[in-house]
């Protein structure tokens, strides 16, 4: 049972309302991100915990790497149309189009982002050159939030608390 409740959600300091999201999305998630399936299970969730689904390693990505690096690790289109409408749905638009030009050129290379050894060509590809700005662009927007797009959720998951919690 789900301890996202409008009351948890009013209760909770920040902090707290993203460990709820979190393992929210732990709970109803039953397949590795990694997996084909996992496109299929997070489109039977509730629109919110979906587009923070699709987020999710986007956040990761930019962190650690940048958008050029989420393609080749997160192959899969429909995963990034599906994190397209989830930004979009967060209220994170500018992100959202940053993230669509970013796969558009990702597109041009997607045979390349596909092999085993995509990594070591990525490094000072013309990919990684084309996207550069774009990387840029999406840093500048996350700037000064101290949880990147993570800040989205919650604040998403204050205006919108029916959008988490009900069926679809």
């Amino acid at each position: 049972m789900s301890s996202l409740t409008p009351k948890a959600i009013a209760d909770s300091s920040d902090d707290e309302l993203f460990e709820l999201l979190a393992k929210e999305l732990e709970r109803r998630i039953s397949v590795s991100r990694e997996s084909l399936e996992f496109v299929a299970e997070i489109q039977k969730l509730p629109i919110g915990l979906r587009a923070m689904a699709a987020t999710y390693e986007l956040d990761v990505s930019l962190a650690m790497d940048d958008l050029g690096w989420h393609f080749g690790n997160w192959h899969n289109p429909v995963l990034a149309e599906e994190t397209i409408r989830g930004l979009d749905e967060l209220g994170a638009t500018q992100l959202a189009m940053i993230f669509k030009a970013a796969f558009q050129i990702a597109l041009r290379y997607w045979d390349a982002l596909g092999m085993k050894d995509w990594s070591k060509w990525y490094h000072d590809s013309a990919l990684e050159k084309e996207i550069k700005p774009l990387n840029e662009q999406a840093r500048k927007i996350l700037e000064g939030k101290k949880n990147g797009i993570f800040e989205y959720w919650v604040s998403y998951t204050r205006k919108y608390p029916e959008r988490i919690i009900n069926a679809n």
